[in-house]
């Protein structure tokens, strides 16, 4: 099996799987622990629009998805904290504008939209070299915030209105949050495709706090669970001839199924 990796396209995929499970394995224990799953789902659904102006101005979908992703996520956080409408309510909203919107611009656009089902449902072994630079700044990104504000993150998880009395601005730290789980949701695009982040967002966490409670050592858990299953679903993809996203996807369900049966025991 190891015999595939003489290939180019191999060692990319392996290396995408790698980087963007450092990705979704740091910001999924922030999402898991602030019960944020909602509007990660709200936000990587409603990205779609980013695609949809990538194909009708004939640019690179990545190139879209970036920056669109990041304005959904602060325009939710804004709604939810700035309004008086819910939180579920201004993610229902965000998740279906950004997904229809995406639909009409690719309806409208001339044409075949090439690899579309490849960012909704995922297909690492097309991943470019130019998308793996992109990843690793994405992570590099995703780590030093985290690092710079560890303690503040940690804070707005559990206690966001001890945050705010202590004179910390909470409302910047949670747009913040917002935005890097937006960076993490693009790295993910090609790897398991929009309709299947929120998994890899939070089966690796859920994981990880199986078997410890300190935060540190979630995220780093996380990141190594998150690599063993996704290799192992890659892995088993290509021995079945299966589509990459969906059997990395289902590989982490029947982790996290066999692993809670067994501390149910």
């Amino acid at each position: 099996m190891f015999d595939i990796l003489q290939y180019e396209f191999m060692r990319r995929a392996l290396i995408t799987t790698i980087l963007t499970c450092i990705a979704c394995g740091t910001i999924g224990v922030f999402v898991t622990t602030k019960k944020m799953v909602s509007i990660a789902g709200g936000i990587s659904h409603s990205c779609f629009g980013g695609i949809g102006i990538s194909y009708y101005f004939n640019f690179d979908p990545l190139i879209g998805l970036l920056p669109f992703s990041i304005i959904n996520a602060i325009l939710l956080g804004i709604i939810s904290k700035k309004t008086k409408i819910s939180e579920d309510t201004a993610t229902g909203i965000v998740w279906s504008l950004g997904f229809a919107f995406g639909i009409l611009l690719i309806y409208i656009t001339p044409g075949y939209a090439p690899d579309l089902m490849t960012y909704l449902f995922g297909n690492i072994l097309t991943v470019p070299t130019s998308d793996l630079y992109l990843i690793t700044i994405i992570d590099i990104i995703i780590i030093c915030f985290v690092i710079l504000f560890y303690k503040e993150f940690v804070g707005i998880c559990f206690d966001e209105e001890f945050i705010k009395a202590s004179g910390i601005h909470s409302e910047m730290l949670y747009l913040l949050l917002l935005c890097l789980i937006a960076l993490a949701i693009v790295s993910m695009i090609k790897v398991v495709g929009i309709i299947l982040i929120i998994a890899m967002l939070t089966i690796p966490a859920s994981i990880s706090k199986k078997f410890t409670y300190n935060f540190k050592k979630l995220i780093i858990l996380s990141c190594i669970i998150g690599v063993i299953l996704s290799i192992f679903g890659l892995f088993l993809s290509l021995r079945f001839n299966l589509p990459s996203g969906a059997t990395i996807i289902l590989v982490f369900g029947i982790g996290y199924i066999l692993i809670n049966s067994i501390y149910t025991l």
